[in-house]
């Protein structure tokens, strides 16, 4: 295992030295419709309909995502004894993604993301990929011009687009667009065969999308259910200072499908290494601290506001998952808000804090469950490629669902710091 550990990152350094000479002799080919993978992506949800790379032929665009962490945290439950491994002050694992964009035709592109190293698997795997439609003149001039005008049609095995938390949230090593370390506990992020449609004319937004709800495929009969998505929302610069945006998403999957991976879909392992690990755990979760609801299938909706007024920004989550079985019942909600500051002459510094929080029960004969979580730091855009941030976090499980298990009255706290590249 070291030793494939070793032959990935040389490899990754060999890669990255090569495509940094590349540079210096021509610039990175431009992509259409495309979210930049560096500071100015952040604050960027789907792509925006305005055309404005002027296709001149197939190009292919490499990219990275290299993301370290030191974390110094402490951890404990009110067992007795404590029965949570300690946990000392180190290093994480480097994390890396490769990624590879290729505008194929006026108005169509590809994007593959593969995991060169992730904290669940040393080896190099893909994630996923999709190909996104943004014009159809490759099947003729003008061909339905006047509906891909206003349409975005994206088809592949990738994220879905379900809730706004994903655009902020932590890929693997792709960790600049997200202000703080972890993602939010219920985690909303799946990669599944997927077909979706978005519109969007003049700041009003509608996503409608279907998925068999899988990560794993199986051609058997029962394993054939269908996961059904779709949005609504106000996305609009009012003017030069102030954004608003507001949506609310859908989610829904079929009592066909074997199981539903909605909030236990990112295989690359959570963000904070080694919390809520038992000294007497037979087997270690690369997954701890995210919160799965565990449900069969479910219905799920989210709604996020979010405003930038000049240097402040907040993005807000409100979060409800059902159970689809309605004889066992069972029901969580979500909470969130995280408020920034960017400041400096190209907002390259900021402040902020998030507070996020879960509630619920696993069945209708459960006891509830509680956990919460807050984070307060900030970071610094070296440049638009390069980001430190420096964050306190604090996170706890209370209720009687968690009596007799590792959670009861389980906490930890302490700093982490993160490095990020990505290009």
């Amino acid at each position: 295992m070291k030793n494939l550990l070793y032959t990935n990152y040389v490899g990754l350094t060999f890669m990255i030295l090569l495509l940094v000479h590349g540079t210096s002799i021509a610039q990175m080919s431009p992509i259409q419709y495309y979210r930049y993978n560096d500071a100015r992506g952040i604050n960027v949800f789907e792509t925006s309909k305005e055309d404005t790379v002027e296709f001149k032929g197939l190009a292919v665009r490499l990219g990275g995502d290299f993301a370290i962490q030191f974390q110094g945290l402490s951890q404990e439950n009110s067992l007795v004894g404590d029965t949570l491994v300690d946990l000392a002050s180190n290093f994480n694992l480097p994390t890396a993604n490769l990624n590879i964009d290729v505008q194929l035709a006026d108005g169509a592109r590809l994007h593959m993301r593969t995991y060169s190293s992730s904290r669940h698997h040393v080896e190099g795997w893909v994630k996923g990929g999709f190909l996104q439609l943004d014009r159809l003149d490759f099947l003729g001039e003008g061909f339905l011009s006047g509906f891909m005008d206003i349409a975005t049609i994206r088809f592949g095995m990738d994220e879905i687009n379900y809730g706004d938390t994903h655009f902020r949230r932590t890929d693997n090593a792709r960790a600049l667009f997200n202000p703080f370390v972890g993602n939010y506990i219920m985690d909303a992020f799946t990669t599944e065969p997927f077909a979706e449609v978005t519109l969007q004319n003049n700041g009003l937004l509608g996503v409608v999308g279907v998925s068999n709800g899988r990560l794993n495929q199986s051609p058997t009969r029962g394993d054939d259910g269908i996961a059904f998505f779709a949005k609504l929302g106000y996305d609009k610069q009012i003017n030069d200072d102030f954004r608003f945006r507001l949506t609310g998403s859908m989610y829904s999957s079929s009592s066909e499908s074997t199981r539903d991976y909605l909030y236990n879909g990112d295989r690359a392992g959570a963000r904070y290494y080694g919390v809520m690990e038992g000294i007497n755990d037979s087997r270690v979760s690369d997954f701890l601290p995210r919160f799965n609801t565990g449900f069969g299938y479910q219905t799920a909706f989210q709604f996020n506001p979010f405003i930038k007024f000049k240097g402040l920004e907040a993005f807000g989550v409100l979060e409800f998952a059902n159970n689809g079985d309605n004889d066992a019942g069972g029901s969580y909600t979500q909470t969130g808000i995280e408020v920034l500051y960017r400041f400096g002459s190209r907002e390259q510094l900021y402040l902020g804090g998030r507070f996020n929080a879960v509630s619920g029960e696993a069945n209708d004969d459960a006891s509830t469950q509680e956990i919460s979580r807050t984070n307060i730091g900030g970071g610094w855009f070296l440049s638009n490629n390069i980001v430190t941030k420096f964050e306190y976090v604090t996170h706890s499980y209370d209720g009687e669902g968690w009596d007799g298990s590792k959670f009861e009255g389980a906490q930890f706290d302490g700093v982490v710091v993160e490095a990020v590249i990505s290009f």
